[in-house]
Parts: structure tokens; C-alpha cells; sequence
């Protein structure tokens, strides 16, 4: 049940959240966004919060923490993260005591952490999804009684939950097993209907969405296109050499960070390789160095940034392109935080879709699948929970998780609230196996779809924000006179040559839509003569305004966007 605040009326708990915030952090003033969704944390319901990369969103939990009756859990799904927040907490004696619960820590420091909780020293526990899988941690969280249940990096849920980190996708489990407490999702980018997976994949309740601009006027965008991989390479190296430092070069492979890094640092460059098949010591020491200044570039896979607080960034360079554009903007939005001008380049080959997509691909086979089934089934009578399937099967433990998020969402088993996995009733072991597999096949198709978005992004010819922004669902007039789309001569002109098509009005942003072949979505974007949809089966597909007229019942309004949905 939510834990509602003390006594006061709304204005009174928005003077004392204003006076905590300056006299606790030393934050003089809160945006208006900010303050609001603290008030609706205070209130107890759920709340979704969409900020960009440096507006604050962490204080949405932390000025509050002070006000609720118990601790706060923060999901945060990198431990370098973790660090970094408990480090930006304030020194003083009434800033509130946090730890972080993960696989670094000792058995003795792991029982002090759960100490402290418990005498109320800790009122921040920052845990991994990972760590939240395990009964132990839920048993001493539910012993706790937590007052908020945070999810930093929300959009993990929708974007990567599926196989970056399946753990992600048993939130909502984990929210029941503590008690039910309110949950606050923040994320920084998410468009309508990525905000109503998540809501739907954490099991908020109704939730209250505030969601602020995801534009970024001070970043300049650039794609640069190539055929041949030889001269990318030269392009990335010299791009990076050349424009004003820190940066961050991202690679697809782990090979190619280390090749960028040596390369760079062979220029007298102090340049780093980083990515997950590193020891977490050396994680460590080159995300320290990042922050201190004393690194130049990282060149890294997507494991590194995430929440970054370095505010002096001042380029982010993609070495190919990036499995989509939701992961492209997470990535660029790590630059020019401190709202100088700053650069984002997309160094792309079209060869690059072909890799992409077979990453996107990536998903437990039906082989997997069986085992799974199979396991769960012999244990009708005592019920396994993950970690006995992955005994059971012998598969790793992200695969057993996977393969139960997919089973789930097929309703072919489900989870009971002490984390144990039952088959449904009435589904067979081989219809189980065929409706998960199908499942799997949309999440493919979804994917694919999102790699081709990248690769419309990276081959437009005209204003590069407008694409961007229309992606999350975000009108925006272009030209934004900040992007080499907008640079080229006639790029405004050629834009202006087009009308819009008498049907653009019939499908607004927001429009949730019916296509006779792919089903139920929602309209992203609106480009004059074409409409960009998101559909939950078929993922993004650009359709044309002409086809949709010719073709009367092709695609059927099924709801107008309000003002009061709870997720868009």
C-alpha cells in the first residue's frame, strides 16, 4: 500500500521539498518539472518521469527521501553508477546515509550494509536488477518496509530488457515481494509508447507521467557516410584527434574499442578501451579517470556512461551504427550537459545494418525454450524459482530468465510472489514453447524495425533533429540550423517543396491506429506526406499518407490522444 506524507497541505509540502532541496543538496531553485513530480512522490502513487541526460531527474527522489517513512530503493544498473551516485550525495549531517548492495562487497560488509538499513543510518540502498533477483536481498527489503521503489535507466525495460538484461523485466515481481511500495521510473528517453511498456512492465498503477522536451539545441548532429571501412576508420581517428576534449567514441565490438584507443593514444592521446570483458578494477579506475580529466577519450562499447555526471563533454563520436535510436540519443545526450555547443557524429557504413541486425536477432532458441518448459512442468507440485530452473536446465542464468520473461509474456507460466515459476493452466509443454517462440519473433521484428529507423536516421536528406525528435514523438519545426542536414544548400527549400497530405490531420502524434496486416500502434511522427507508427507486433514502420487514402480501411483510428492518458 503506498505510504503517503505527513500532514500539510500541497503548497506546504512544496515549501518544505524547496526547502530541503536548499538547505540539504544546496539547490537554490527546482525547475517546476522537478518539483511537481516530487510532490506526486509524496502523494504515493506511481509516477514516470521523462527528462533529458543532466536535467536532474535523480533529485525527483532524493529531496523526497526525507519526508518518507522508510528507505528508498534505487534499481541502478551499472555498479560504476552506483558509486557515482552515492558520491554525489552532499557531506552533512542531515544529508541522507545510502549503500550499495552488490557482488563487490564481502559477507561483513554486505551484513553491515543491511545494518544500517535496518537502524535507518541508510535511507538510499542502491541494488543492481541482478541483485533484486535473489530471495535473500527481497527478504531483507521486505523487513525493511521501503516508502519508494526507484527505477534509474526505465528505458532498460522496453529497449534492452529483453536480452541486455532480462533481470530488468522482473521488477514488477520484485516490487510486489517488498510490499507493494510506490514506484517512481525515471529515464531520459521514451517515446509514448516505450513509456507504456514500461509502465506496463514495472505494473505501476495508473501512473503520473511527467515528461519534459527531449531536445537538445546545444548538441550539433552530423552523419558521416562511407564506403569503404579503411577510410571510416582514418575519419573516426582523426575526428577524435581533432575536436576539443573529453570525448567518448563508441564501437560496436569490444576489438574495436581496443583498436580506436590504441590508435588515439599512438597519437600521444590518453585514450582508454572500455568494455564489459574487463576486470571491474580496471572499470573502475578508467570511469575515475574520465571523470578527473586526466583521460582524454574513452573509446568504449555501450557499457560505458550510463548516467554519467561529467558535464564538459564535448563530443561523442559513433564508430557504426547503433542498434537503435533510442540507445543513439541515451548515448549522445552524455555530451554538453553543461549546455555549451557541443558535437554528435555518426560515422556510418550501410553495411553496418547487416551486423545490427543480426544482433537484434539475439534471443533464447527454441531449444532453450524446451528446457525450460520441460523443468517447469516436472515441478508442478514443487514449483522451481529461477535459480532452480537454472539448476534444472543447466543454461546460464540470463537465458533462464529470459526464457521465463518470454513464457510470461506469452501466458504460458507465471510467477507466484515468493518467485516461484508454475506452468499455466491448460497450456501444454509444446503449445508453451510455440507461443513463447512467437513472442520471440515480435521482439525480432521490433528490433529489426528499430535498426532500420538508425539507418533511415543516418541516410536522411533532411533536418537531422526533426528526424530525431519525431522518433520519440516530439513535433519540432525544422530547420534546426544545427545539423549538417540543415547545412546542405537547399535542404529548407527542398523540405518547403513538399505539402501536406489532406490526410496528415486525421492522425495526429499520439493516435493510437489499427493496420489490417500488422495490427495495433501509435503514430510517432508526422512528416507532411507520410506518418511514422510504432506497432506493438510489426515494431516501426513508415507508412505513406497517398497509400493510407487510396486504401480506406488500411489504417483505422482507434483512439485520439488526450491530455489526461496515464502514460501518454
Amino acid at each position: 500500500m503506498a505510504r503517503r506524507a505527513g500532514p500539510g497541505t500541497a503548497d506546504e509540502r512544496a515549501k518544505r521539498l524547496t526547502r530541503i532541496a536548499a538547505d540539504v543538496f544546496g539547490w537554490e531553485t527546482l525547475l517546476p518539472e522537478q518539483l511537481t513530480a516530487m510532490e506526486w512522490v509524496l502523494e504515493g502513487g506511481d509516477t514516470l518521469v521523462v527528462m533529458p541526460t543532466g536535467s536532474g531527474k535523480s533529485a525527483v527522489y532524493q529531496v523526497p527521501a526525507l519526508m518518507l517513512s522508510g528507505p528508498v530503493v534505487v534499481v541502478s544498473p551499472l555498479l560504476a553508477l552506483q558509486r557515482d551516485q552515492i558520491a554525489g550525495l552532499p557531506d552533512g549531517d542531515r544529508v541522507p546515509g545510502a549503500v550499495a548492495v552488490n557482488s563487490d562487497l564481502g559477507a561483513a560488509d554486505t551484513a553491515a550494509a543491511w545494518e544500517a538499513v535496518r537502524r535507518g543510518e541508510a535511507r538510499f540502498v542502491y541494488l543492481s536488477p541482478e541483485q533484486l533477483a535473489k530471495n535473500e536481498v527481497l527478504e531483507q527489503l521486505a523487513e525493511a518496509r521501503p516508502a519508494l521503489f526507484v527505477v534509474d535507466e526505465a528505458q532498460c525495460v522496453s529497449s534492452w530488457g529483453h536480452d541486455f538484461r532480462p533481470d530488468y523485466l522482473r521488477l514488477a515481481q520484485a516490487v510486489r515481494r517488498v510490499g507493494g511500495p510506490p514506484v517512481l521510473a525515471l529515464t531520459a528517453t521514451a517515446a509514448p509508447p516505450v513509456r507504456k511498456e514500461i509502465a506496463e512492465r514495472l505494473g505501476m498503477r495508473r501512473p503520473r507521467v511527467m515528461v519534459t522536451g527531449f531536445d537538445r539545441p546545444n548538441i550539433r548532429l552530423e552523419v558521416s557516410r562511407f564506403l569503404d571501412e579503411a577510410d571510416r576508420r582514418r575519419a573516426v581517428v582523426e575526428r577524435a584527434a581533432a575536436e576539443p576534449k573529453p570525448g567518448i567514441v563508441y564501437a560496436a565490438t569490444r576489438k574495436d574499442s581496443e583498436y580506436y584507443a590504441t590508435e588515439l593514444a599512438s597519437l600521444g592521446l590518453a585514450a582508454e578501451s572500455y568494455h564489459a570483458g574487463m576486470r571491474a578494477s580496471e572499470r573502475a579506475r578508467i570511469h575515475d579517470a574520465f571523470l578527473s580529466g586526466t583521460a582524454d577519450v574513452v573509446v568504449a562499447t555501450s557499457a560505458f556512461g550510463m548516467g554519467i555526471d561529467k558535464e564538459d563533454v564535448r563530443f561523442v563520436l559513433h564508430a557504426s551504427l547503433p542498434g537503435s535510436l533510442d540507445a543513439y540519443y541515451q548515448e549522445i545526450g552524455r555530451c554538453g550537459r553543461d549546455r555549451r555547443p557541443a558535437l554528435a557524429v555518426l560515422h556510418y557504413r550501410p553495411d553496418d545494418t547487416g551486423m545490427q541486425t543480426f544482433f537484434a536477432g539475439r534471443s533464447p532458441g527454441r531449444g532453450a525454450l524446451a528446457d525450460v518448459v520441460e523443468a517447469v512442468h516436472g515441478h508442478r507440485g514443487d514449483p522451481a524459482d529461477l535459480e532452480g530452473l537454472r539448476r534444472e536446465t543447466g543454461l546460464s542464468r540470463n537465458r533462464v530468465t529470459a526464457a521465463v520473461n518470454l513464457l510470461e509474456e506469452a501466458d504460458a507460466v507465471a510467477t507466484g510472489e515468493e518467485g516461484e515459476v508454475r506452468p499455466a493452466p491448460g497450456v501444454s509443454r509444446r503449445r508453451a514453447t510455440e507461443q513463447a517462440q512467437k513472442a520471440a519473433e515480435e521482439h525480432r521484428r521490433t528490433d529489426r524495425s528499430r535498426v532500420e529507423m538508425a539507418r533511415a536516421y543516418a541516410e536522411t536528406t533532411g533536418c537531422r533533429r526533426y528526424f530525431l525528435l519525431g522518433y520519440f514523438g516530439e513535433a519540432y519545426p525544422a530547420p534546426c540550423g544545427n545539423c549538417d542536414g540543415c547545412d546542405e544548400e537547399g535542404a529548407e527549400d527542398g523540405k518547403e517543396a513538399r505539402t501536406a497530405h489532406p490526410s496528415a490531420a486525421a492522425f495526429p502524434v499520439g493516435t493510437e491506429v489499427r493496420h489490417e496486416q500488422w495490427g495495433e500502434g501509435t503514430v510517432l511522427s508526422e512528416d507532411l506526406d507520410r506518418i511514422t507508427v510504432l506497432f506493438d507486433r510489426a515494431g516501426y514502420r513508415t507508412l505513406s499518407l497517398e497509400a493510407v487514402a487510396g486504401q480506406g480501411d488500411l489504417l483505422t483510428v482507434v483512439r485520439r490522444p488526450s491530455a489526461d492518458s496515464p502514460v501518454l
